[in-house]
């Protein structure tokens, strides 16, 4: 019998008793294979948390621009006003809340060229309603923003009154301008205008193009994640009260200001085209200005409308007037709760006519701005103010709003 020490191989009989002595490797290893991916998964775990809550404080905005057009924020933060303060024309109250310490963004400062198409940038902007959402996004933790939007032929021949209005309040808005891409900024260097014109399409009065510039500039000021609140103005827009008052109704307010009735005859339901059955009927449609103060939800809606816009634009033809119907009929039949069903801009109407009055240099009196800017109490409002701005006025009137608005409208050297 031999004295040598040798080791088994394993049997390659299922049926065959194994050595409880043996010393199997095979099994070891699996043993070493399992610890090792428990490990493995764990440092894997751990080091994408602590990676990801890294990326979070510090590149969300990087990960995010594909989106946003730019990351950089202002200093030092603006003064905000406290929602219970009750503001006046006189002077900006400074009055902190407690949004206050967190810095403003300054995205509404980027270039606002672009190569996109028009259903790019209703695509991209419709996006931005999720961005939000995203925790510890540096772009979200940030002063909220008015975004005055301006619908003009060209230049804006009242922009010396609203450089006024708009003086030692940056941060707390934007400005974005729809003019004929053939006219060229000639803003002077500092002021709030310069470069603030979007890639834009001619315009004509009466036409879907109308909602088609609208639709733009609502495009490219939701890009901006810091504007709240959206102003669609005219070249012949004044504002009424200072920015402190505008900011502070606009800001703490949950409607959408749109004008949104009923009117009968050939100028309302007379306008209704029986080819946009189904979807929109007789009793949906409605009549209003497009001259809207809408909250960035509203705003978020009107550019993800794809349904009733292409109804607009193929059955919608004069005497159907899209910027008159169009806004307001979306108004009624997606978001009719959203809404003040009202409008914070005058015009007079009290003249007749397919068109509403306009002001030059003669009748610019305190006593007639006074009484446009002061009406019926808001139904939403703790206080008096019935409109924000105005509009047809003339350029020969910008002299005596210039003197005027220090002592009237508050605001101005």
């Amino acid at each position: 019998m031999s004295n040598t020490f040798k080791v088994d191989e394993p049997s390659s009989s299922m049926g065959q008793a194994s050595d409880p002595w043996r010393f199997d490797i095979s099994k070891l290893i699996n043993i070493n294979l399992f610890f090792n991916f428990i490990f493995f998964t764990l440092g894997l775990s751990l080091g994408l948390t602590l990676g990801f809550n890294d990326l979070k404080a510090s590149s969300l905005s990087t990960i995010l621009s594909p989106f946003l057009l730019s990351s950089t924020l202002s200093t030092p933060p603006p003064t905000l006003i406290s929602p219970s303060s009750q503001p006046s024309r006189n002077g900006f109250e400074h009055m902190i809340d407690s949004r206050s310490s967190v810095a403003p963004t300054n995205l509404g400062n980027h270039s606002l060229k672009h190569n996109m198409s028009d259903d790019e940038l209703m695509k991209k902007a419709s996006m931005m309603k999720l961005l939000p959402q995203v925790e510890g996004c540096p772009m979200i933790k940030s002063v909220p923003k008015l975004a005055f939007m301006f619908l003009t032929k060209g230049p804006l021949p009242l922009s010396p009154l609203w450089e006024m209005f708009l003086m030692v309040h940056e941060g707390l808005y934007s400005i974005y301008i729809h003019a004929h891409p053939s006219y060229n900024d000639t803003y002077p260097a500092g002021s709030v205008f310069r470069d603030r014109q979007i890639p834009s399409q001619p315009v004509e009065w009466g036409t879907s193009s109308m909602i088609d510039a609208e639709r733009r500039l609502l495009g490219n000021a939701l890009l901006d994640l810091a504007n709240q609140r959206f102003m669609l103005l005219s070249e012949s827009c004044i504002p009424l009260y200072n920015v402190t008052t505008v900011y502070t109704h606009l800001i703490n307010s949950n409607l959408s200001f749109i004008s949104s009735f009923e009117e009968q005859g050939k100028t309302g339901r007379g306008r209704y085209n029986t080819r946009m059955q189904p979807n929109i009927t007789i009793t949906d449609w409605r009549k209003g200005w497009q001259w809207l103060e809408a909250h960035r939800e509203v705003a978020l809606r009107v550019v993800s409308d794809g349904k009733y816009y292409s109804i607009f634009k193929e059955h919608c033809r004069p005497p159907c007037y899209s910027d008159e119907h169009y806004l307001p009929t979306l108004a009624n039949i997606e978001f009719p709760r959203l809404i003040a069903n009202r409008t914070l801009t005058w015009v007079d109407w009290s003249r007749g006519g397919p068109h509403p009055g306009k002001f030059g240099s003669g009748g610019i009196t305190d006593e007639f701005l006074n009484r446009i800017g002061q009406g019926e109490a808001l139904t939403q409002g703790s206080w008096g103010q019935c409109f924000l701005f105005a509009r047809k006025f003339e350029p020969s009137s910008l002299e005596a709003l210039i003197r005027l608005a220090p002592l009237v409208l508050g605001f101005g050297p």
